[in-house]
């Protein structure tokens, strides 16, 4: 009876699949980046518009907006001195942080609309360009 010899893969043949696969990772990688912080700036947006649409039921109940000190709180417990026209509440989940993991920031009167809603974008301060870009309210991704 013949023994087979076990076959297995020489150290050549395991450093250029390591090499092809680093390659690879360098072409595709620096790409797959770029996208995850779209769907970051996507997702921020998205956020903004729910914020917008329990922002105007609330107005629709109450008869106007909450004010800046109430802020998004105020969709989610019933505000002091409002009576039975709060129908909330309106977010059905706490108030999430934007996807950098900041608060979004609520102003009313707003300098843009009846209320302006930001996201400081991934560096968490005002303005910047790019990842760091705020996503705001009254603007689409990219103007």
């Amino acid at each position: 009876m013949k023994r087979k010899k076990e076959q297995g893969f020489t150290l050549i043949e395991l450093l250029i699949v390591m090499i092809i696969l680093g390659l690879l990772a360098a072409l595709v990688g620096p790409r797959m980046f770029g996208k995850a912080e779209k769907a970051r700036q996507k997702a921020s947006k998205d956020q903004i518009s729910l914020f917008e649409t329990a922002i105007d039921t609330y107005r629709l109940d109450v008869g106007k907006f909450p004010t800046a000190e109430q802020g998004f709180q105020a969709l989610r417990v019933r505000p002091a001195g409002i009576g039975d026209r709060w129908d909330g509440p309106y977010l059905k989940k706490d108030i999430p942080l934007d996807p950098w993991g900041n608060p979004y920031s609520y102003k009313y009167p707003g300098e843009h609309g009846d209320y302006d809603i930001v996201s400081m974008g991934a560096d968490g301060k005002p303005g910047g360009d790019g990842e760091d870009a705020d996503i705001v309210s009254w603007k689409n991704i990219g103007e």
